[in-house]
């Protein structure tokens, strides 16, 4: 079965999303960071799901 990804930002499914970033967690490197382009465009806040960090700073 094919994995989904969702934007941590907006929740989103970004399975298909060419501009999508994938990254580990600035803070504490344990979680994975998946954020859509849109997310990335308009600087939309994440939260690391593991530490509670708020990017992008």
């Amino acid at each position: 079965m094919e994995e989904h990804l969702v934007c941590n930002s907006t929740g989103e499914r970004i399975t298909n999303d060419t501009g999508r970033a994938i990254f580990p967690c600035p803070k504490c490197g344990k979680s994975q960071i998946v954020r859509s382009s849109k997310a990335r465009e308009l600087a939309i806040p994440y939260t690391c799901p593991g530490c509670g960090f708020i990017g992008p700073n």
